[in-house]
């Protein structure tokens, strides 16, 4: 089912997975906005950059996804053991991974189409499953994620309050081919064309009783 959609709001759009998903919705013939840091120079992680993008729109959308992320800070790559833990760079990743999408969100009740059915997406990854953790290693990649899940389910709940067809959840894209994933050959990987038409798909078919969830591209619930 494709699910009619006159607006959306990509945040994160110059990256290759919100690129991908800005340019699907444009296909459907949906009216998309893209924000971005290098198209705009929106900084999600400083809350007067957030403000001023998000304040200076009075448009209402069916779709808000944030599909911006970081895996490690320029010039370094994730830790694989405890002694490689270093405050900066671990605050870097928290801020972009984390904090930025929570500062979307505060926007988030504003932005929604008044009406009936609407949906926040906000790109996570399995990695941030607790549960599902059994390789160690990626210490700030795998506490961003954590923490974003725990954002996304704690937004999920105020916002329902007053939204009852508005669906808030995390969703995890699989491993795509962007510069992001590189460095891991040994992945298995899907474009990033592929990879929107997966998460749309998935979207689309969100009833607002799954809104708080953590869903993988395929539509299956990630253990937190």
């Amino acid at each position: 089912m494709v699910a009619h959609v006159q607006n959306a709001l990509i945040i994160g759009a110059s990256g290759g997975i919100g690129g991908a998903l800005a340019n699907a919705l444009e296909a459907r013939g949906t009216t998309v906005m893209r924000l971005s840091k290098s198209g705009d120079g929106l900084d999600i992680t400083d809350q007067a950059s957030v403000d001023r993008a998000l304040s200076a729109t009075d448009e209402h959308f069916d779709y808000v996804i944030v599909a911006s992320g970081i895996l490690s800070p320029k010039g370094t790559g994730p830790e694989k053991s405890l002694d490689a833990i270093d405050a900066v760079a671990m605050a870097q990743v928290m801020a972009i991974n984390a904090i930025g999408p929570a500062l979307i969100l505060c926007h988030a009740p504003r932005l929604l189409s008044r009406t009936g059915r609407s949906v926040v997406a906000v790109l996570s990854a399995r990695v941030g499953s607790i549960g599902d953790n059994g390789l160690g290693g990626w210490y700030s990649y795998r506490a961003s994620k954590a923490a974003v899940n725990q954002i996304v389910r704690t937004a999920a709940i105020e916002i329902g309050r007053k939204r009852k067809d508005a669906i808030v959840v995390a969703l995890h894209p699989g491993t795509v081919e962007t510069d992001f994933t590189r460095e891991y050959p040994d992945h298995r990987k899907v474009t990033a064309a592929q990879a929107a038409q997966n998460l749309l798909r998935v979207i689309d078919e969100l009833e607002p009783e799954q809104s708080g969830g953590f869903y993988d591209w395929s539509g299956e619930t990630v253990p937190w």
